[in-house]
């Protein structure tokens, strides 16, 4: 393990040290917990969203805590999932008397201990409401879509969560444009090399040089396909053929994209992938909306990058061009 770390224990809570110390003012500590919020929260006549999991994929999630984005979120140790008592902390700090939606990922561990939060939340007298990232076209058939995990499309749900918030919508009305979001976004991607974790201090998985897994997970769960990497072009026309094919469209139909880099990927090789994906695209009479391509959720140093596509309309177009800015992603 070669990492710019200290003691591998320390490793959560300096990074979040960190992070507070290069933002003052943008961002607030609640109490010694690995949870934030905006430093001007909670929002007057805003509903409130929080997000969290665990550490390990910075920009997600304390990097969308911003004006546009979430209002806060709860940190657990690198691919653990923070405690209910975090998260229900979050929840009371970002409540303005308007509700809160809880926006993360589909992970059991996240499930079980934010729905305990939850409802904590409400026994004192908080509307919550949640809403699942579960983007992951690899981790589940379409027809048990519901056990799908949640990777880097995520970003799309927190632009729109976190506009349909600023609008001034109630708690029911942010929640339902979330979800139709969800109901139009599909990920799908690509590892090429394993990641360490500094508390285990070896690779989470092997993957030999000149191998790839197509679909393996954020924290190593196994992919669908294993075998001899391939090119740019060829890897990119499988993810795309396949997300295509599980996500309803027709010709003329527009998306909003996001090539998104798992932490040891350059930028170049992240427009190469761009690049074929817009020649698809003009092949099959699709049109790219809007596209991000950069690093919007990681998986520490793992190599690779997954695609998300966001079927768009008039109201997700706008609500994903609203403005936005957090101190870790600057303006979206």
């Amino acid at each position: 393990m070669q990492k710019l770390i200290n003691r591998p224990e320390d490793f959560v809570e300096e990074m979040f040290d960190g992070v507070l110390r290069a933002h003052p003012g943008e961002l607030r500590r609640l109490g010694d917990l690995l949870a934030v919020v905006r430093a001007d929260a909670p929002v007057p006549r805003k509903v409130g969203i929080t997000t969290g999991g665990g550490s390990g994929h910075l920009p997600v999630f304390m990097g969308y805590v911003g004006q546009g984005l979430a209002d806060g979120a709860a940190i657990g140790n690198v691919f653990s999932s923070p405690s209910a008592n975090q998260m229900l902390s979050v929840i009371k700090a970002v409540d303005a008397g308007r509700g809160v939606l809880l926006l993360y990922g589909n992970y059991s561990g996240d499930v079980m201990n934010f729905d305990l939060a939850a409802e904590l939340a409400e026994e004192e007298g908080v509307e919550v409401a949640t809403v699942l990232a579960a983007d992951d076209i690899a981790s589940a058939p379409r027809v048990e879509a519901d056990r799908r995990r949640g990777i880097a499309g995520i970003f799309f749900l927190y632009k729109v969560a976190g506009a349909a918030a600023e609008e001034g919508r109630d708690l029911a009305g942010v929640k339902a444009a979330t979800e139709h979001a969800a109901g139009r976004l599909r990920s799908f991607g690509v590892a090429l090399s394993p990641c360490v974790i500094p508390a285990v201090g070896h690779a989470t998985f092997e993957l030999p040089a000149g191998q790839m897994e197509i679909g393996m997970g954020i924290h190593g769960e196994p992919g669908v396909r294993h075998g001899p990497l391939e090119t740019v072009d060829e890897i990119t026309g499988h993810l795309v053929d396949a997300l295509l094919e599980d996500l309803e469209h027709e010709a003329g139909d527009q998306f909003d994209v996001l090539v998104n880099g798992l932490g040891a990927t350059p930028p170049e090789e992240l427009y190469l992938v761009f690049r074929r994906l817009s020649q698809i695209f003009e092949e099959r009479g699709l049109a790219v909306r809007r596209a991000f391509v950069g690093e919007y959720a990681t998986s520490l140093e793992m190599a690779g990058m997954s695609i998300s596509l966001l079927r768009s309309d008039d109201e997700l177009a706008r609500l994903v061009d609203a403005p936005a800015s957090s101190p870790l992603l600057s303006r979206l």
